[in-house]
């Protein structure tokens, strides 16, 4: 249920960061929170493939921070772990299979605790911690269990609960790497893989490129297409046709967000190059707080897999990269 206070921020939100005219005329009493309402769109509710991953996007379970997958859940056993590079993600733990193993930002580790259940199981389903072995670069010792609700023993490394992606369907994947911000795949010590990637990478891989130590949120001269923001990682941001700015409404919800990361939000004194009254957050469905830019929801693609790409930018004409003014840059030829 949404709470007059949640409905308050949402308008304070509106006040001081959405004057731009291109949303056109505003009443604060036109403004509804975040993801309320039917979402908009249909078989593009995706925003990537013909027909996408399905037509009917809906919110994501409560406390999951993850939509809810065709998976059956069944609970594989491990086997033996070993690591695995995966491009864009790093050096991952994998099962016997091949498959990507992750780590869920809401459990916790001191004490072992899986805060996973219902239909976040079903997408993320817990790995068993019988039969799991370590190969060559594992630390046997960081191995463990900790016993579910339902009395079952889950795997654990450093502390961590470990799952599997339902969405995952062939070994060497990674799609819930970043689903609702708070799943990512496991490097060997238990830490997020992504963070050891960028931390090698010189601190998000972005060669040559030019950026102030800190910042969040940036302009890039990009050679197609002008200048364009880019997060702290130098990765595109865009914007969603299908989303809507006034009221705020989110078109990427279920499968979509496999594709289409939300940008996280970010301190307005760590933004250059962008006018702070045009930074802004808006609450997800799965209580995320998500970075917009004059009030659109702006995201990553997954398909940029350098620092500087814009493989997503005219994705299915709705997907643009996003001007320092807050406008869409225009299609491409």
């Amino acid at each position: 249920m949404t709470t007059a206070g949640s409905v308050a921020a949402v308008l304070l939100l509106a006040a001081t960061g959405c004057g731009s005219s291109e949303n056109g005329a505003r009443n604060s009493n036109s403004v509804q929170p975040a993801g309320a309402g039917k979402p908009l769109g249909g078989a593009y509710d995706t925003g990537y493939g013909a027909g996408g991953y399905g037509s009917g996007a809906t919110v994501a379970g409560s406390g999951s921070g993850s939509d809810v997958g065709s998976g059956s859940g069944k609970a594989e056993p491990a086997g033996q772990l070993s690591v695995r590079d995966i491009e864009s993600v790093g050096s991952v733990v994998t099962d016997s299979a091949g498959m990507a193993l992750y780590r869920f930002d809401k459990d916790t580790p001191q004490p072992p605790k899986s805060n996973c259940e219902g239909d976040c199981a079903t997408t993320w389903p817990a790995v068993p911690a019988d039969d799991a072995s370590a190969a060559a670069g594992i630390d046997t010792a960081l191995l463990g269990s900790v016993a579910r609700a339902d009395g079952s023993k889950q795997l654990t490394l450093a502390g961590w609960p470990v799952y599997r992606y339902a969405k995952d369907t062939k070994a060497g994947e990674a799609k819930g790497e970043g689903v609702g911000g708070t799943w990512h795949a496991l490097a060997p010590d238990g830490k997020k893989a992504i963070d050891k990637k960028q931390k090698a990478d010189g601190g998000g891989g972005m060669g040559g490129m030019d950026m102030k130590a800190g910042m969040e949120l940036s302009v890039a001269d990009n050679e197609k297409l002008g200048k364009i923001l880019v997060d702290g990682k130098w990765r595109t941001l865009y914007r969603f046709d299908k989303d809507s700015a006034w009221p705020m409404k989110f078109g990427c919800l279920g499968a979509c967000l496999d594709t289409w990361k939300p940008a996280p939000a970010v301190d307005k004194t760590k933004a250059e190059g962008i006018a702070g009254k045009l930074v802004g957050s808006v609450k997800r469905p799965d209580g995320s707080e998500q970075l917009t830019i004059d009030c659109w929801p702006v995201y990553t693609f997954t398909g940029d897999t350098e620092p500087g790409q814009t493989n997503g930018h005219n994705k299915m004409g709705l997907w643009f990269a996003v001007t320092p003014e807050g406008k869409k840059v225009p299609p491409t030829s």
